[in-house]
């Protein structure tokens, strides 16, 4: 399985597997290709670009349990991820071929939510520092053992504070303040969220769930 994945080859591999889809799951790979492919048409703007590959991978993620999703929820789908990927294409993608932007996107703070909260003086939080250096370390500690599960839960943990910042007008568009973590960002969600939809379409069997927004005919 080769790790440069685009939307033409997802397309490709859903025309050859659709046969085997349930309904729901051809429903939600549908949706997530497209946004792929809107995400690549976006390649000059990081900050659109992260944004339509965030919403691929909730296409092919959140499922009929949007309304309650949870970082159990997301833990439960990466494991199950991480199981069918059997030659650790995700771990080669993250550690061997790619691990630049992640490392440095890992060791910025401002995709940690916990200096956020003590920024914004929540009770709790003086003690943010601590809190992210022990979350580096069970990071460390996850690369050495090659946790491939525990290590994408820590690093969309961080996304997720990313997602946050744009979605929720929390950073200005092409702002030169953020530029670090949207461009890390943007290039790390690109190459993760198209090797998700093909390990999917190559698993239709699994229980991947419904969708939340189900495609009704008029």
């Amino acid at each position: 399985m080769e790790a440069a994945i685009n939307a033409k080859s997802l397309k490709d591999l859903q025309r050859r597997n659709s046969a085997s889809f349930s309904p729901n799951l051809a429903l939600r790979v549908h949706r997530a290709i497209s946004w792929v492919k809107r995400a690549e048409a976006s390649q000059d703007d990081p900050d659109a670009a992260f944004i339509f590959y965030w919403i691929a991978f909730n296409a092919v993620y959140a499922g009929d349990s949007f309304g309650s999703s949870s970082k159990g929820d997301m833990s439960e789908f990466f494991a199950k991820i991480i199981r069918f990927d059997k030659d650790n294409v995700i771990y080669d993608t993250i550690w061997t071929k790619f691990p630049g932007p992640i490392r440095i996107l890992l060791q910025n703070k401002y995709v940690f939510q916990d200096f956020w909260n003590h920024y914004n003086k929540k009770p709790g939080y003086d003690d943010w520092e601590r809190n992210f250096d022990r979350d580096n370390s069970r990071i460390r500690k996850a690369l050495q053992y090659r946790n491939s599960t525990k290590i994408l839960e820590k690093l969309f943990a961080r996304l997720y504070v990313l997602r946050n910042q744009l979605i929720h007008g929390g950073a200005t568009w092409n702002s030169s303040a953020n530029r670090d973590q949207v461009r890390d960002g943007h290039s790390i969600i690109a190459m993760l969220v198209p090797l998700f939809i093909e390990l999917i379409m190559a698993n239709p069997d699994s229980e991947w769930g419904g969708a939340f927004y189900p495609y009704l005919p008029e």
